[in-house]
């Protein structure tokens, strides 16, 4: 791509549906195909595409019901992305690299006909004619009655969050009163349907739910064979709704010596390069589990991922504070091209150098300093 084609980028109002203006091509467009790189050598390989920003749940972490209330003023239906419009981008970015996507959202299965969408994704081709690897992230409350439907549409793997098996807890957790058994019931239609290897995320927090790592263990090792996948999540500062605290974020290290302790394990080669969970297997042969560590153990570094949000907002960084505005040019008046599409994706791409997790410790913390801004997880998904 020459500098000649690189996009102006002008900041306006920063609000969910407005962010950084990415400006059209003002030369001929690049090649249609070929792999990008950012300004540190990070390549584009994981597309996450939130279908909404509406969620069942009220997770504490997530979507704090004392913010996310009756009064909240979720997206209008007309500022977001068509499913044909999402599918687009897809298409686009696999041409430039992308080999996994992620639907996510808030809570994707609340979007109504994913199976359309899933569809569309699922017949796109890398260059060297290979599917990408197409998945999704739930709360699983939907999941016993969508799982037949969205493996027939073409969906490969699901991951399903789950903070505490005790009934009591999660409860609390979700802040709506949803039970730990119909989460589980959405496991075992996922498994029967074919959607795995089948993972579970448990967000864990300082007490709140850090005495449930052990109990979650000791579920998926007996239950499922080693065809679950349970990780551990550290409570991470994303947005600034969830009154993020770092004594509430318990070390994957402090969670791998409790369970270690219990079930020994030994560490597991990454499945891929960009993986964000460290993975250990259990030295019986009974399954593995894995650590996501963005607090005390930054991953930044081979990070490639992209997030595209349910209207049009491109985010290079799961903590980032302004998003690039991407549906203008996909509704622009003039028709633009894949080619003009990829052209500015590319150029911003390219520049990009996020690496918050890296540098968190380093941000100044003043006395009475409002907290830096950022895209509410709600809002872009995982």
């Amino acid at each position: 791509m020459s500098e000649r084609n690189i996009i102006a980028i002008t900041p306006v109002a920063a609000t969910p549906t407005t962010g950084l203006r990415m400006a059209r091509p003002s030369a001929a467009p690049a090649q249609v195909g070929g792999a990008w790189l950012d300004g540190l050598g990070r390549p584009l390989r994981d597309l996450r595409i939130s279908v909404t920003d509406r969620c069942n749940f009220r997770c504490s972490y997530c979507m704090p019901k004392e913010v996310f209330d009756k009064d909240y003023r979720f997206l209008p239906q007309g500022q977001l992305l068509s499913f044909e419009e999402m599918a687009r981008v897809a298409r686009i970015l696999v041409a430039h690299g992308v080999q996994k996507i992620r639907l996510t959202g808030g809570e994707p299965l609340l979007r109504k006909n994913l199976e359309r969408l899933v569809e569309m994704l699922a017949a796109l081709r890398t260059p060297e004619g290979r599917p990408v690897d197409l998945t999704l992230t739930t709360n699983g409350s939907l999941l016993a009655r969508k799982a037949r439907s969205l493996r027939d549409a073409g969906l490969q793997r699901v991951t399903v969050s789950l903070d505490a098996m005790d009934d009591t807890i999660f409860r609390r957790m979700n802040d709506v009163d949803f039970p730990v058994a119909d989460v589980l019931e959405g496991i075992a239609a996922a498994e029967a349907a074919g959607l795995g290897p089948i993972k579970v995320n448990m967000v864990v927090k300082r007490g709140t739910n850090d005495q449930e790592a052990l109990p979650m263990a000791r579920h998926f090792r007996e239950h499922h064979g080693g065809r679950v996948v349970l990780r551990f999540i550290e409570f991470m500062d994303v947005g600034a709704t969830n009154g993020w605290r770092m004594a509430e974020v318990v070390p994957s290290a402090e969670l791998r010596d409790r369970i270690a302790a219990i079930y020994p394990l030994h560490a597991l080669s990454p499945a891929q390069v960009g993986e964000t969970a460290e993975r250990w297997g259990y030295d019986d042969g009974h399954g593995e589990v894995g650590f996501i560590s963005s607090v005390t153990q930054a991953f930044c570094g081979d990070c490639n991922r992209l997030r595209l949000s349910t209207e049009g907002q491109l985010y290079l960084c799961l903590f980032a504070g302004q998003g690039h505005d991407l549906r203008s040019l996909l509704r622009d008046p003039a028709g633009l091209d894949d080619a003009a599409i990829a052209d500015s994706v590319g150029a911003l791409w390219q520049v990009r150098r996020d690496r918050y997790s890296e540098l968190r410790a380093r941000l100044p913390t003043e006395p009475g300093q409002a907290p830096r801004k950022r895209v509410e997880m709600s809002y872009i998904g995982g």
